[in-house]
């Protein structure tokens, strides 16, 4: 699909125009700066756009601290969970086309999410299960109450009997066999129960693949991708964008431990991982925040209508979800969860400056973004920054953009 430019227009502006105080935005680079020099961050790029025009894109540090090779604007990262969002419009706009229903049961797509069983234990060291209650419905899979989780969420039996992550599960194992392995593992709760993360959107993109018959790949290129001119964004890391890809340091500054990241790898994926296989950049996902934050359209392109956005962006989980989504960051407690982003409850609670509707979601490897409808705010950040270093940034990103709205 050919789209001009124009008609995905999301043009620079002085931020002083959308009520952004350049002086304040200064205060970015300057706090990032502070933790490169600290050896606690290899560098990162900030995109921030208000009333639908960025304000502010620029890169800090290194892409590659191993060779001091500066950080570009346009750097590649290897976004983990951020593919999940991606994904969830995917399936939506299936929704929209009446090609599924957020009630339908997983299994009237994927055969093998039938007739799932249920851990006894979600601690115990040995396996004991008993029937679901009900099916795996497709809303269960966007908010994270499917009852699916990953292997490394826990070290009880039935947390050893998933693969690791979506990322480790897509270079291990083909399609099928994953199909296969994830239509036989012990549900750590019982359908509609429990948030709990996991592989639930990694099964949404084999849900797509199998209405489509597409790769979910193809599907995102074809429907989100080149519609919204995200040109940088696939799930392959392409031999001419490898010398634009942002490298994390190869050991945690906190604990030492090693890190790796999916593309660093060079493992190719046996299939896509729509729950975090994707590689972008700052401005390509920006492109992607902002048609969400107004309303489903980017320009004159729309991708989804405002009731299914609006949809997506409200709390999905009632009185009797259990909500443990502070097990993912302690710092977004009073959050819900919609349909593929967690959502702000209430102005206050969670230990991070925000407004009440405000939605978000991270990537395990350091990126980040948030919309805040209220503010006609769309804002990212991406790093390479495994480990535990990621979860600072998510909230003193939020501090030093807020505080530089003056209007």
């Amino acid at each position: 699909m050919t789209v001009r430019r124009s008609e995905t227009s999301l043009a620079r502006t002085d931020p002083a125009s959308v009520g952004l105080d350049g002086t304040r935005l200064a205060r970015i680079r300057e706090a990032l700066e502070r933790d490169v020099k600290a050896g606690f961050l290899p560098g990162a790029v900030v995109g921030i756009a208000r009333r639908g025009h960025i304000a502010y894109l620029e890169a800090v540090g290194h892409r590659d601290a191993a060779t001091a090779q500066p950080m570009w604007a346009d750097a590649i990262f290897s976004i983990a969970s951020m593919t999940k969002p991606m994904t969830s419009v995917a399936i939506m706009q299936l929704h929209e086309e009446g090609r599924l229903l957020l009630g339908d049961p997983v299994s009237k797509f994927l055969p093998q999410m039938a007739n799932m069983k249920v851990a006894k234990s979600t601690t115990s060291d040995t396996l004991e299960t008993g029937p679901a209650e009900r099916e795996i419905t497709i809303q269960d899979l966007l908010r994270h109450t499917s009852g699916l989780t990953n292997g490394n969420r826990g070290t009880s039996a039935a947390h050893r009997a998933y693969p690791q992550s979506g990322g480790s599960a897509a270079v291990t194992l083909g399609r099928d066999e994953f199909l296969d392995a994830i239509g036989k593992v012990p549900l750590l709760y019982q359908p509609g129960s429990t948030w709990e993360y996991g592989f639930s959107t990694d099964v949404l993109g084999h849900v797509v693949e199998a209405i489509s018959g597409q790769t979910l790949g193809a599907f995102l290129k074809a429907r989100l991708w080149d519609p919204l001119g995200m040109a940088d964004t696939s799930f392959d890391l392409s031999k001419n964008a490898e010398g634009r890809y942002a490298r994390a340091f190869p050991k945690c500054p906190l604990t030492g431990e090693s890190m790796s990241v999916l593309h660093a790898t060079a493992k190719p994926q046996k299939w896509e991982s729509g729950g975090g296989g994707a590689v972008s950049t700052a401005a390509d996902y920006l492109r992607f925040v902002e048609m969400l934050r107004a309303g489903g359209k980017l320009g004159a392109t729309r991708i989804l209508g405002r009731k299914t956005v609006e949809l997506m962006r409200a709390d999905h989980l009632g009185p009797e979800v259990e909500n443990r989504i502070t097990t993912m960051d302690p710092a977004c407690n009073g959050y819900g969860f919609g349909l593929g982003f967690a959502v702000r409850k209430a102005p206050g609670i969670a230990a991070q400056l925000g407004t009440a509707g405000d939605y978000y979601w991270s990537g395990v490897y350091g990126t980040y973004f948030w919309i805040d409808p209220a503010e006609e705010l769309a804002v990212v950040f991406m790093a390479a920054a495994p480990g535990q270093m990621r979860l600072r940034y998510r909230q003193l990103l939020r501090g030093l953009v807020l505080q530089a709205i003056v209007d």
